[in-house]
């Protein structure tokens, strides 16, 4: 049991491509499910799909490369841990990188970029910053 499950996602994708694999499986959950339809939608995986094949469900994720087989994902970092949680208003979430990275967030209103958030003028736990 880990005590910090989207860390040991963003681990697992981040260990997949730099170790050039197509494929990465993750123990699904949730959260787990909606930080990777985020980050497919965003570009930077190529699609994801669900596995019963076992007792506990997995999430199969294909990592994205480019033409020289360079991986899509730069950096892919952990911003609130559980012992230090990280809240921002929609007001604190400038853009990042000239507005190329992407950070993900949990809301009241569920699962979203920043850039959805500051449309929707919702604030939130920021999960990781992606570019």
């Amino acid at each position: 049991m880990h005590s910090d499950p989207i860390a040991d996602l963003l681990t697992r994708i981040r260990n997949g491509a730099q170790a050039r694999k197509t494929t990465v499986e993750i123990p699904m959950s949730k959260i787990k499910l909606e930080v990777v339809k985020i980050l497919e939608a965003e570009g930077f995986l190529t699609s994801h799909e669900i596995t019963t094949e076992s007792k506990f469900p997995t999430i199969k994720v294909h990592i994205r490369y480019d033409n020289r087989r360079k991986p899509v994902l730069q950096k892919l970092r952990r911003v609130s841990t559980p012992g230090l949680r990280v809240y921002r208003s929609h007001d604190e979430l400038r853009p990042l990188r000239s507005g190329l990275a992407t950070r993900v967030l949990t809301t009241s209103q569920g699962v979203m970029t920043d850039r959805e958030a500051r449309k929707r003028h919702i604030g939130g736990e920021v999960l990781c910053e992606v570019w």
